[in-house]
Protein backbone atom coordinates (compact mmCIF):
# COMPACT_ATOMS: atom_id res chain seq x y z
CA UNK A 1 0.00 0.00 0.00
CA UNK A 2 2.59 2.56 0.41
CA UNK A 3 6.09 3.21 -1.29
CA UNK A 4 8.79 4.40 0.90
CA UNK A 5 12.65 4.97 -0.13
CA UNK A 6 15.03 6.27 2.51
CA UNK A 7 17.83 8.41 0.98
CA UNK A 8 21.20 9.81 1.97
CA UNK A 9 19.93 13.26 1.37
CA UNK A 10 19.43 15.68 3.79
CA UNK A 11 15.73 16.22 4.87
CA UNK A 12 16.27 19.62 2.69
CA UNK A 13 17.57 18.85 -0.06
CA UNK A 14 15.01 15.45 -0.66
CA UNK A 15 12.09 18.75 -0.31
CA UNK A 16 14.14 20.53 -2.70
CA UNK A 17 15.09 17.82 -5.06
CA UNK A 18 11.18 16.33 -4.84
CA UNK A 19 9.52 19.88 -6.11
CA UNK A 20 11.68 19.35 -8.93
CA UNK A 21 10.37 15.86 -9.64
CA UNK A 22 7.33 16.64 -9.55
CA UNK A 23 7.40 19.35 -12.33
CA UNK A 24 9.82 17.72 -14.93
CA UNK A 25 6.92 14.73 -14.65
CA UNK A 26 4.21 17.23 -15.50
CA UNK A 27 2.00 17.30 -12.44
CA UNK A 28 2.46 20.81 -10.26
CA UNK A 29 2.92 21.08 -6.62
CA UNK A 30 -0.53 22.71 -5.42
CA UNK A 31 0.54 23.09 -1.79
CA UNK A 32 3.44 21.45 0.98
CA UNK A 33 2.07 21.25 4.38
CA UNK A 34 4.85 21.59 7.15
CA UNK A 35 3.41 19.25 9.59
CA UNK A 36 6.51 19.46 11.85
CA UNK A 37 6.40 23.36 12.10
CA UNK A 38 2.62 23.41 12.62
CA UNK A 39 2.65 20.84 15.48
CA UNK A 40 5.48 22.77 17.28
CA UNK A 41 3.63 25.87 16.69
CA UNK A 42 0.88 24.44 18.41
CA UNK A 43 3.12 22.99 21.53
CA UNK A 44 3.79 19.77 20.70
CA UNK A 45 6.88 18.37 21.20
CA UNK A 46 7.71 16.71 17.74
CA UNK A 47 11.52 16.09 17.18
CA UNK A 48 11.02 14.96 13.38
CA UNK A 49 10.52 16.80 9.86
CA UNK A 50 7.51 15.70 7.68
CA UNK A 51 6.61 18.34 4.09
CA UNK A 52 3.34 16.88 2.79
CA UNK A 53 3.19 18.16 -0.92
CA UNK A 54 -0.39 18.10 -2.08
CA UNK A 55 0.87 16.70 -6.25
CA UNK A 56 -1.41 17.26 -9.37
CA UNK A 57 -1.55 16.49 -13.01
CA UNK A 58 -4.34 18.28 -13.85
CA UNK A 59 -4.96 16.53 -16.95
CA UNK A 60 -5.48 12.89 -14.92
CA UNK A 61 -7.35 15.38 -12.15
CA UNK A 62 -9.83 16.05 -14.67
CA UNK A 63 -10.40 12.15 -16.12
CA UNK A 64 -10.63 11.09 -12.41
CA UNK A 65 -13.84 13.71 -11.35
CA UNK A 66 -15.82 13.53 -14.74
CA UNK A 67 -16.07 9.79 -14.20
CA UNK A 68 -16.90 9.90 -10.43
CA UNK A 69 -17.13 13.28 -8.87
CA UNK A 70 -16.93 11.59 -5.56
CA UNK A 71 -13.61 10.80 -5.91
CA UNK A 72 -12.31 14.51 -5.29
CA UNK A 73 -12.01 13.94 -1.85
CA UNK A 74 -9.07 11.38 -3.04
CA UNK A 75 -7.50 13.98 -4.95
CA UNK A 76 -4.56 15.71 -4.94
CA UNK A 77 -2.07 12.66 -4.54
CA UNK A 78 0.17 13.21 -1.36
CA UNK A 79 4.02 12.77 -1.50
CA UNK A 80 5.70 13.43 1.96
CA UNK A 81 9.43 13.91 2.71
CA UNK A 82 9.71 13.61 6.37
CA UNK A 83 12.37 12.27 9.14
CA UNK A 84 12.20 8.86 10.96
CA UNK A 85 14.83 8.22 13.78
CA UNK A 86 17.50 9.91 11.59
CA UNK A 87 16.89 9.29 8.57
CA UNK A 88 15.35 10.72 5.67
CA UNK A 89 12.70 9.35 3.45
CA UNK A 90 10.40 9.83 0.55
CA UNK A 91 7.01 8.16 0.08
CA UNK A 92 3.60 7.90 -0.94
CA UNK A 93 0.10 5.78 -0.36
CA UNK A 94 0.42 3.91 -4.23
CA UNK A 95 -2.91 5.38 -6.00
CA UNK A 96 -3.75 2.33 -7.64
CA UNK A 97 -4.17 0.54 -4.33
CA UNK A 98 -6.08 3.21 -2.75
CA UNK A 99 -8.47 4.04 -5.78
CA UNK A 100 -9.20 -0.03 -5.95
CA UNK A 101 -11.35 0.64 -2.26
CA UNK A 102 -12.85 3.60 -3.56
CA UNK A 103 -14.30 2.33 -6.94
CA UNK A 104 -14.22 -1.11 -9.34
CA UNK A 105 -14.16 1.42 -12.17
CA UNK A 106 -11.82 0.28 -15.17
CA UNK A 107 -11.21 3.58 -16.52
CA UNK A 108 -10.14 5.03 -13.22
CA UNK A 109 -7.89 2.15 -12.27
CA UNK A 110 -6.12 3.28 -15.67
CA UNK A 111 -6.02 6.58 -14.82
CA UNK A 112 -4.34 5.47 -11.22
CA UNK A 113 -1.97 3.06 -12.34
CA UNK A 114 -0.29 5.85 -14.70
CA UNK A 115 -0.18 8.01 -11.73
CA UNK A 116 1.08 5.58 -9.35
CA UNK A 117 3.45 5.01 -11.82
CA UNK A 118 4.91 9.03 -12.40
CA UNK A 119 4.56 9.47 -8.39
CA UNK A 120 6.46 6.82 -7.88
CA UNK A 121 8.89 7.96 -10.67
CA UNK A 122 9.00 11.18 -8.58
CA UNK A 123 10.49 9.54 -5.43
CA UNK A 124 13.08 7.20 -7.09
CA UNK A 125 13.97 10.67 -9.06
CA UNK A 126 14.29 12.71 -5.55
CA UNK A 127 15.52 9.92 -3.66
Amino acid sequence: MYYIVETKKSFNQAVTDLELAVIRNGFGVLHVHDLATTLRAKGISFIEECKIFEVCNPIQAAKVLSTDMRLNMALPCRISVFTENGKTKIGLIKPAKMLSALSKDLTLAEIAKEVEASTIKMVDEAQ
